[in-house]
């Protein structure tokens, strides 16, 4: 199996912003690469103890179905950041790319600003939310964990992403080219192969 230059990038993530706004980006980047390696290889230790235990004893692990529950909050909202992080969020970019480079980038930048404007506005709900849930006392049946717990991820891949859009407008505001991402120039590969 190859490994291409994107794949050995992402492993070797070191942000190109200046300063402190680079030791944010980077330090963020790895807590995240932990977070979901950590999160994936888990759900998938969780998932084969649950089939190994219902096929050899005949019984599930009561607990499995709470556990994934978790991992998967976790995982989803720390993979919005790095996705965003990455350049790879879906786009619809029609007039985008009709505009010239100049164009491009000031609508980046606004693009950016926007989206974590939304990222922070959902945030601050999502944090309303906790407290809601948090006031009823719920609790997970099996492990005895409360549910407002298990959200505590949403908030925070909220504001993680908020601040990867705020990088990327400053890394556009501070640049010639147009990016995606704080690494990212915008551009399209040619992926297709020939056979």
């Amino acid at each position: 199996m190859e490994t291409s230059e994107e794949d050995i990038a992402e492993k070797n993530y070191r942000s190109t912003l200046p300063g402190p706004l680079g030791l944010l980006d980077t330090w963020i980047s790895n807590v995240e690469a932990v977070i979901l390696a950590i999160g994936v290889i888990l759900m998938a230790l969780n998932t084969v103890a649950n089939v190994f235990s219902r096929f050899v004893f005949g019984e599930s692990l009561h607990f499995s179905e709470e556990v994934n529950r978790i991992l998967i909050v976790m995982v989803t909202f720390a993979g919005i950041g790095y996705a965003a992080r990455h350049g790879r969020h879906i786009r619809m970019s029609a007039i985008y790319d009709a505009l010239p480079i100049g164009g491009r980038r000031w609508l980046m930048i606004f693009i950016c600003l926007f989206t974590a404007t939304v990222m922070l506005i959902l945030c601050y709900y999502s944090i309303g939310y906790i407290q809601t849930v948090y006031g009823r006392g719920r609790v997970l049946p099996s492990l005895s964990i409360p549910v407002w717990v298990m959200y505590v991820w949403v908030p925070v891949g909220f504001i993680i992403t908020a601040i990867q859009y705020l990088l990327t407008a400053v890394k556009n505001l501070t640049s010639r080219d147009v990016y995606l991402s704080t690494h990212v120039i915008d551009g399209y590969k040619d992926t297709e192969t020939e056979v």
